[in-house]
């Protein structure tokens, strides 16, 4: 809690007539100076008129005296407005404004009273007298005077009445004593009036202080929390998510202006063997003074620089040509190997730490997406290593050695349904607390005719280039429901959806189809949503999601942290569980990551969504998730995937009952 906003609970816990905060006293009358200023001009003239208009009661009341009453007042009011108006044009303050319309207001009810006396009608002057009382509430009614102004100010108004009404021989002593108590009540009623008034102006600054703060608060915590997702917590550099951000942008950059930039992939010579070898913390350090040393070479060129897994960095910068991006890549590699830190444990013959470096550049032969652009980096890296390390690569779409397998796996893609070389696999989702398997997770898997795996991470993204992933992810969603819910061998299965089957009209039909053919009830389905740069929150999507939660089925988040959408995502749709990226586990074996853990668990929960860690792998990490409150977890320690025959002889699901038929699960 800051020193303001502590003073400002003070503050409010007084007393209205205790309140002595001179800091935030002058703060209140400093913000409402210029409305101070316009509430005295626009008073004015409503008073005046007012004044004006009350040049009928001069007529009615002291007729004989109105020769003077009625040009007094036409007198008194134009110089007062011609003064304001001088006063107010020339810059003047609120307070010294206040103090000419105080002088002004007592002017006039002393031209008024001494044009008014001048009446042979003595008594009726007498009654005439109590008007000025409007004279006192006219001072809290049309300004914004301060307490001690308005005492002056009414204080003179009523000394005047008091004084006109002692001078009158109409009333006898006792009315006179009557009057005076009327007038005297009435000064104290405008004199609370106004303490009460400028009390309350005070409390609402107050409140709008407090509420200002505790925004403040939220966005400087909301701000600090995206730095934190946004940085790496070892290196201090970007980390991967933040570079898939500046990725896009100049990605837009190259495609709208022609831009050229490099995405430039730096991986560190031998850290197995160096982290083996002197420890891990050791291997801290060393990636550490890496990324410090290839900071400064990518700063001098205003580019940027990133963790993007383990021992391996990505700068993006521009570049003029190709000969100008291998350039670049040199200085980076350059400058590692002139930092000269100590290995010790390779068996090349060098004893420093090295890089290997592979550029992929948005040249002539640019390829048709930044995913490609990436790919060929990662190419060029490897065809780096294989020439021994320490080395630079720009890719060549004409060298053999980077032939892209992407094309013969969508035409494998094509063929896989007909062919059957597609199966699921299915990972428990484990209740912290209690130990049960809530449901399971089915995770895609493609082989080649012999047998052969594709890993996931290089079928998927073909699948979503290519449209194979829609009449694949239908037969995930079909068997999904077919095999594994309809016996009842679980409770709930979730299933990956891509951002091309959520964008794609007619999706909810296709999933109601579904679960209509099969009989299984909506609410035991789950689709897993990534955020990431293919997807985005647009109307379509929002439908889409609207209407599968008509059906009953729940939408999670998957991976959270890793994509574009982050905290947008959570304030738009009403995901039913978040699943937390296996990478914030395992950053918080360091403080750091353990607090941006807790942090975003705890940002989760007050969002109201159940919280499901991934990537649960020891008995400490399951403590952990224990010690935080988490909702569920997965990950190999609780159960790995495996085929439908682990769940084959299973009694069905019944009820609330959860059954476990997949590995062993330790809570």
């Amino acid at each position: 809690m800051s020193d303001t906003m502590r003073a400002v609970l003070e503050e409010m816990a007084r007393s209205p007539l205790l309140r002595s905060d001179g800091r935030l006293k002058m703060q209140f009358w400093i913000s409402r100076e210029e409305v101070r200023r316009r509430t005295v001009r626009s008073g004015a003239w409503a008073g005046l008129a007012v004044y004006v208009l009350f040049a009928f009661l001069d007529l009615v009341i002291v007729p004989d005296a109105a020769h003077l009453t009625i040009p007094g007042r036409l007198i008194g009011s134009i110089v007062t407005v011609a003064c304001l108006e001088i006063t107010f044009r020339q810059g003047a303050s609120a307070d010294a404004l206040d103090r000419v319309a105080a002088f002004f207001l007592f002017t006039i009810f002393q031209i008024w009273i001494w044009t008014s006396s001048q009446t042979v009608h003595a008594e009726l002057f007498a009654y005439y007298v109590l008007f000025g009382n409007i004279f006192m509430a006219g001072a809290t009614l049309f300004f914004t005077f301060r307490v001690p102004l308005s005492l002056l100010c009414c204080g003179g108004i009523l000394a005047t009445m008091v004084y006109a009404l002692f001078l009158s021989t109409a009333f006898s002593a006792t009315l006179k004593v009557l009057h005076v108590l009327f007038y005297v009540s009435c000064f104290v009623f405008t004199l609370i009036v106004n303490v009460r008034i400028n009390a309350e102006r005070y409390r609402t600054f107050l409140n709008e202080t407090l509420s200002r703060l505790h925004q403040q608060e939220v966005e400087d915590r909301g701000a600090e929390l995206l730095t934190l997702t946004n940085t790496d917590y070892l290196t201090g550099v970007e980390n991967r998510r933040s570079l898939d951000t500046g990725l896009e942008a100049a990605w837009q950059d190259w495609r709208e202006a022609q831009q050229p930039f490099s995405a430039t992939l730096i991986d560190v010579d031998h850290f197995k063997k160096f982290n083996d070898g002197n420890g891990h913390v050791r291997g801290d350090d060393c990636l550490k003074t890496v990324a410090r040393v290839l900071s400064r070479v990518v700063m001098a060129r205003d580019g940027r620089i990133g963790r993007y897994g383990g021992e391996e960095f990505m700068a993006i910068a521009r570049v003029r040509d190709e000969a100008d991006a291998v350039a670049f890549g040199e200085e980076l590699r350059a400058a590692v190997e002139a930092g000269r830190i100590d290995h010790g444990y390779r068996l090349d013959g060098t004893s420093i730490v090295t890089v290997s470096v592979g550029l992929g550049f948005t040249g002539a032969r640019a390829p048709h997406t930044v995913e490609r652009l990436v790919t060929e980096a990662d190419q060029a890296l490897y065809a780096a290593k294989e020439s021994g390390r320490n080395a630079v690569v720009l890719y060549d779409p004409d060298d053999p050695l980077h032939n892209d397998a992407s094309e013969a796996t969508a035409a494998l893609l094509k063929q896989a349904l007909e062919l059957s070389l597609l199966s699921l696999a299915y990972q428990p989702i484990v209740n912290v607390a209690t130990g049960r398997i809530e449901g399971v997770e089915a995770l895609m898997r493609l082989r080649t005719p012999d047998g052969a795996a594709i890993s996931p991470a290089d079928f998927i993204p073909v699948a979503e280039r290519t449209g194979a992933i829609v009449p694949l992810g239908r037969w995930a969603l079909l068997t999904v429901c077919r095999d594994i819910l309809a016996p009842g061998l679980v409770p709930l299965a979730s299933v990956n959806v891509s951002a091309v089957q959520l964008q794609m009209r007619g999706f909810s039909m296709q999933v109601a189809a579904i679960l209509m053919e099969t009989g299984v009830p909506g609410h035991r389905l789950a689709l897993e949503i990534t955020e990431g740069r293919r997807m985005e929150i647009d109307a379509t999507v929002l439908k889409t999601i609207r209407e599968l939660k008509d059906l009953g089925v729940r939408i999670w988040l998957d991976d959270f942290g890793t994509g574009f959408a982050g905290l947008s995502w959570l304030r738009t749709i009403g995901f039913d569980k978040v699943k937390i990226d296996k990478s914030f586990l395992y950053a918080a074996d360091h403080p750091e990551g353990r607090t941006l853990l807790e942090d975003i668990i705890t940002l989760i929960r007050r969002r109201g969504a159940t919280i499901l860690v991934e990537g649960v792998e020891t008995e400490e990490q399951l403590a952990f998730m224990r010690a935080t409150g988490v909702d569920e977890a997965q990950g190999y320690y609780l159960g790995r995937p495996a085929g439908i025959e682990a769940a084959m002889g299973i009694p069905p699901f019944v009820g609330d009952e959860a059954h476990a038929p997949f590995a062993a699960v330790r809570v």
